[in-house]
């Protein structure tokens, strides 16, 4: 009886700890394809030509450090669709007259949302954040979730800013090559 006892403990506790590590690589798995989407777009001249264009300058802010240059592609943010693999946004520190790849924001408009769905945006587990309008960006309300995939954050892989991206190199009229 004792041995059956122990058999149904150990089962239930392998089922527990296999789920409580799926959950737990949820985050390294959207960082993954995240890199496998991005990768490629190292060289900003390959996400200029697959449609991502510099949008709003370089962010930063008081004490929170920057988010660095945003890359956005217009046909994606419009798109009103969240997916891994085409994040709407690409994210650049300025260094040295180049830009370094540091992540990604995927960014939906919350009225293309809200029009087909009932809950804010998540992915891969990660719940998106709500912008309102008005809002620095001169955009209407949208969600948006960072993704710090090519550069560590001592705020989490998903926060909004990251203290160590500066936006001090920045010119205002960045020479990509």
């Amino acid at each position: 009886m004792a041995a059956a006892l122990i058999a149904a403990l150990l089962v239930v506790a392998s089922s527990v700890a296999m789920a409580g590590s799926a959950e737990s690589n949820k985050p390294a798995s959207l960082v993954a394809a995240v890199r496998q989407a991005t990768g490629p777009f190292k060289d900003v001249e390959k996400a200029t030509a697959a449609g991502y264009g510099m949008f709003h300058g370089c962010t930063s802010g008081a004490q929170e450090g920057a988010m660095g240059i945003h890359f956005a592609n217009g046909n994606l943010v419009g798109d009103g669709a969240i997916d891994a693999a085409h994040p709407e946004v690409l994210m650049y520190e300025p260094k040295n007259g180049k830009l370094e790849l540091l992540g990604v924001e995927y960014l939906v408009l919350a009225d293309a949302w809200n029009a087909k769905n009932d809950a804010p945006p998540v992915l891969m587990g990660q719940m998106f954040n709500f912008v309102g309008a008005p809002n620095r960006y001169r955009l209407p309300a949208f969600y948006e979730l960072h993704v710090w995939a090519w550069k560590s954050n001592p705020s989490g892989m998903f926060a909004d800013f990251n203290t160590r991206v500066s936006c001090e190199d920045f010119n205002g009229a960045m020479d990509h090559h």
